[in-house]
């Protein structure tokens, strides 16, 4: 099959046909076509000569020794819902597909662990596990359809990052493969654990491009019993951002708390038939949980009236229906060319001047913006949109990007908070880490990876 004058190596397909069966492999139009992007965008659309489904561990070792003696290129993917292109295809590359590695190997309630293949889907292993009163507890909004694995690569966050962290958080243990085909183990069972270096951690974030995660050791938390759940309205989204440093300064300690600004609000009614642009300009959506939650919702209470805010606790039912309605609106539409969701992060006390300095940019540049938070650990996801698709208007939305970046560094941020690098964001990497930096990660890059058959193109720009 050929792509772009690119041919799948015969040989590769036949070393991977000895260990696999043949409807494993698939050089289909539409299967290429399906398995060429995630929902990032493109800066360089490319097709892949095949797809490879693997269904274990051995497969997948067998993909990977056939990839480094024919040197193809391998993009290993799961459910594909990232969205900075860190599953693009890359030329002449063949996409290694892991979903149907799905087993929940083991769930151990007294060790609060469990051990799953990289292909579990996050929704199914929290709905496992909470049969026995524990959540895994990263919880990004593509978590009905995500993968562990895929979690794992991008170091996922979600809304309940603000008390429970992020994916590393939450990993003790991988298996993965690497670019020669051998299988290693790293981290432990135990919560804690110093032998040697954090492997562990440098391998959760890595996007595919140093190994392949085809198993993971996860800790579980226990699933609250007690949730209370708090709207609280704002005239004004700077308001709004300042009771995120009100909450903090009366101590309590949210598991969600998400910052909607007034476009936000609109386009959730447009799309939901809910009337939230109604009750606020602004809305901070806090859940407390645990044993003292009444107590924690009665301060935030004080704290954020004294803002100007107006707060409603709400039941049961509505808050699902809020919380569901936050995670939905990232993601309503695949980022575009003329529509692009940052994902930066800036310390907490900088929020309401970061928002400011938002909305001023976007009204000079001409684009419109919508912002939304995960609030509590200040990590911001602005979306910049112009109506047309003429070389004017995307040439501003693209300067409004650019200097959101430059301000969230500015201010002491990151240029990612949870999507990662991917490929769309290497322009900006060494905007944030100096060459010498960059540098020591391409060594450990080529370390691991000689060949550079490991989702090439990704996560660290080339020198």
């Amino acid at each position: 099959m050929a792509q772009h004058g690119i041919h799948l190596h015969e040989g590769f397909a036949a070393a991977v046909l000895q260990s696999l069966r043949g409807d494993q492999l698939s050089v289909a139009a539409a299967d290429l076509q399906t398995f060429a992007i995630d929902q990032g965008p493109v800066t360089d659309y490319q097709q892949p000569v095949a797809v490879v489904w693997a269904a274990s561990v051995a497969d997948v070792q067998a993909v990977v020794r056939a990839a480094a003696e024919y040197n193809v290129p391998l993009v290993t993917r799961g459910a594909g819902t990232g969205v900075s292109g860190g599953a693009h295809a890359t030329a002449g590359s063949v996409v290694l597909n892991l979903t149907r590695m799905n087993k929940i190997l083991e769930i151990n309630a007294e060790d609060e662990i469990a051990r799953v293949e990289a292909g579990v889907i996050n929704g199914d292993l929290n709905q496992a596990v909470s049969e026995l009163g524990l959540m895994f507890a990263p919880d990004p909004a593509s978590y009905k359809i995500s993968t562990i694995g895929g979690n794992i690569a991008t170091n996922a966050g979600g809304l309940r990052c603000a008390k429970y962290g992020v994916t590393r958080d939450a990993v003790l243990a991988l298996d993965v493969v690497l670019a020669d085909g051998s299988l290693i183990h790293t981290g432990h069972r135990t919560f804690k654990g110093v032998a040697g270096y954090d492997l562990t951690s440098l391998l959760v974030g890595s996007e595919g491009t140093l190994g392949i995660v085809v198993g993971a050791t996860v800790r579980l938390k226990y699933l609250p019993t007690i949730v209370r759940t708090l709207a609280v309205f704002f005239p004004d989204v700077q308001s709004a951002a300042a009771g995120v440093l009100a909450l903090g300064t009366a101590r309590v300690q949210p598991c969600i708390l998400e910052l909607l600004d007034g476009q936000s609000l609109k386009e959730l009614d447009f799309r939901n038939g809910s009337n939230l642009a109604s009750r606020g300009t602004a809305l901070l959506l806090i859940q407390f949980d645990g044993l003292a939650a009444l107590q924690e919702e009665d301060l935030a209470v004080a704290a954020l009236e004294e803002l100007g805010g107006r707060a409603s606790r709400e039941d049961p039912a509505e808050a699902q229906r809020l919380v569901d309605l936050r995670r939905n609106n990232r993601g309503l539409d695949v980022d575009a060319v003329n529509r692009v969701g940052e994902d930066v992060a800036v310390p907490r006390s900088q929020l309401v001047h970061y928002i400011t300095a938002l909305e001023e940019m976007a009204r000079r540049h001409g684009v419109d913006l919508q912002v939304i938070a995960h609030a509590g650990d200040g990590n911001l996801h602005p979306t910049f949109s112009v109506p047309d698709l003429d070389a004017l208007s995307i040439a501003a939305l693209n300067a409004a990007l650019d200097e959101s970046i430059d301000k969230a560094l500015e201010l002491g941020g990151t240029i990612t908070g949870e999507h990662g690098i991917g490929q769309y964001k290497l322009r900006w990497l060494p905007l944030e880490q100096s060459e010498h930096v960059l540098g020591i990660q391409r060594s450990i890059k080529t370390l691991l990876d000689p060949q550079g058959i490991l989702n090439p193109g990704k996560a660290i720009p080339d020198a």
